[in-house]
């Protein structure tokens, strides 16, 4: 799987982990942050989501002109790098207001854009060599990978420090209480009667924890615990620093190992004997055409795919158990699962008919090691355990790492068989599959009723849905992300003329970002209409994205001749 790429790839690849870690770490309390600090609705938070990633996705547009045509690269790559510690840093301040939040989004915004398209031009460069160009879409899954290793760790390391501070003030954390506490207070300022007070009460209560905070009634309690869960927010946003910083380092200190291909080219391309030749008016206006027609689709896709961090995300908080038993907890629990997947990948080992006997022994240890510790772990837990909605977000990257592998050597199987899809078929079977995961929403929200039916948390548990129906989402959407994302991002690198390569990887991530805006944007339908309608909208739009792929699938094939 690793034979025969460049080392540059590597250092790629941790650099972006380092990147990707902070901005998932952000991103899977973003939501919740938004909700518990400042009392926004579903459609509210939605709108600064998708604004949000709009701006992450659509300002690689700009960095890729930079790139290109001002300060190449590798600069243009670090100042982004720079700037996104700035606006983690700002954004990781306790009792900042909206304006100061929004600010530091922005800085966010404009250090991705920076960063993000370029560094995947550079993979892209890489490869650009005709004895490399055959591993350019294994690289690019590889690259992926990486992403998603980071974005693996991130919301666990969000959950934990989180439940960190709250412990330090003697809370717990309990999904229900923000909103009910936001409706209280408003309430109460306006002179009303709060309806539910026995039961906020009662809830109230049994969030605490410790003996560092005595309850006193409903209105102070109600403030404390905003302003500490919130608080708890700002930390896990100070994570992204550090890793950040791991990402700075590691792009700066191995620069030697990717220097070759860090310039700004002219508008040539390699032939098969590694000749240049010019690209002739119209061999560029064909490959710019193919890439448009791809753009279009690309914002459907991510319209789709982006509500993990939204409408998934409150359908976690909401309409899913919030306690599991102790067994089903190890999904759930780095401490457990971490094993597990040791003692997975040592059996592995174990079974590999090519492995050397010692690969063998080191497997057995991993599979006796890791059994223990798990054991250990889960032996532990209580009989019933609670579950926060963000740690849902950690299903997709550890699926991505396991199933990369398997998605590769399927590739490569194929590919010595001579049967191996191209690209564009590829990105047309993704979409297919990313229907098939909401498929599965649609048949387990069929019943539930529409958002408004109920107050944000207020579900009783005997209401909500078992967390495998939301498991399979992810994975099957999963698949799905590593047959069309990664595999976009390669057809770009390899059919944007070489002089637009940094602007065509950010005409990718451009689309992306009104794909991003669209997932917020569409926070009324997820109001106001049943949950089911809701699911199925992006079903349909997904299913007429496939069809149009497959119907200019020979336009698309031909963009690199």
């Amino acid at each position: 799987m690793f034979k025969g790429h460049p080392k540059g790839l590597y250092v790629f690849l941790f650099a972006n982990m380092g990147e990707r870690f902070g901005y998932y770490t952000m991103l899977a309390i973003f939501i919740l942050f938004l909700q518990a600090k400042f009392g926004m609705n579903a459609e509210q938070a939605g709108a600064v989501y998708g604004t949000f990633l709009f701006g992450v996705y659509f300002i690689p547009l700009i960095g890729g002109i930079i790139a290109d045509r001002v300060l190449g690269f590798s600069k243009t790559i670090t100042l982004g790098i720079l700037l996104m510690i700035a606006g983690y840093f700002f954004l990781a301040q306790p009792g900042s207001s909206k304006i100061m939040i929004y600010v530091a989004l922005g800085i966010i915004s404009v250090g991705t854009g920076f960063f993000k398209g370029n560094l995947q031009a550079l993979v892209g460069k890489l490869y650009d060599d005709a004895n490399l160009n055959k591993f350019r879409d294994a690289a690019f899954n590889l690259f992926y990978m990486g992403i998603n290793i980071g974005a693996f760790f991130a919301p666990s390391a969000a959950n934990k420090m989180s439940n960190w501070i709250l412990g330090k003030q003697g809370l717990s954390y309990n999904a229900n209480i923000p909103s009910m506490a936001h409706d209280y207070l408003d309430t109460v300022s306006k002179g009303g009667v709060f309806e539910n007070t026995e039961q906020y009460t009662e809830m109230a209560k049994s969030a605490i924890t410790g003996t560092s905070y005595q309850f006193t009634n409903l209105s102070e309690f109600s403030t404390f615990y905003i302003d500490t869960l919130s608080e708890s927010y700002s930390y896990g946003f100070g994570l992204a620093i550090v890793s950040i910083i791991f990402s700075l380092t590691i792009f700066l200190v191995f620069r030697k190992s990717y220097k070759h291909v860090d310039i700004m080219q002219k508008h040539v391309v390699k032939a098969a004997d590694d000749k240049t030749i010019e690209l002739t008016p119209k061999q560029s206006k064909k490959r710019m055409t193919a890439l448009g027609l791809v753009f279009i689709v690309n914002v459907f896709f991510w319209m789709a795919f982006h509500q993990n961090g939204f409408t998934l995300t409150i359908f976690a908080r909401d309409y899913t158990v919030t306690e599991v038993s102790r067994l089903n907890y190890a999904w759930f629990d780095l401490q457990a699962l971490l094993p597990i997947i040791a003692a997975i990948i040592g059996f592995i080992m174990v079974l590999g008919k090519k492995n050397k006997p010692l690969i063998k022994m080191i497997g057995a240890g991993l599979v006796v090691v890791g059994s223990a510790f798990a054991y250990y772990t889960i032996s532990n837990f209580d009989d019933s355990m609670p579950i926060s909605p963000m740690i849902f977000q950690h299903f997709n990257p550890i699926f991505i790492v396991f199933v990369t592998p398997v998605i590769i050597g399927v590739f490569t199987m194929l590919r010595k068989r001579g049967k191996e899809p191209s690209s564009p078929r590829k990105i047309g079977i993704g979409l297919l599959l990313a229907a098939l995961s909401f498929m599965i929403m649609i048949i387990v929200s069929f019943n539930l009723g529409s958002a408004q039916d109920f107050m944000p948390g207020a579900m009783a548990d005997a209401l909500r849905v078992t967390p495998y129906w939301l498991i399979a989402t992810y994975f099957s959407l999963t698949i799905s992300e590593l047959f069309y994302s990664p595999i976009g991002i390669s057809f770009v690198s390899k059919v944007a003329p070489p002089k637009w390569a940094g602007f065509m990887q950010g005409g990718w991530l451009g689309s992306t970002a009104i794909g991003n805006l669209l997932a917020g944007l569409i926070g009324p339908f997820w109001q106001q209409w049943e949950m089911w309608q809701f699911f199925a909208l992006l079903v349909g739009m997904l299913l007429l994205s496939a069809a149009f792929i497959f119907a200019i699938m020979k336009t698309l094939e031909r963009a690199t001749e």
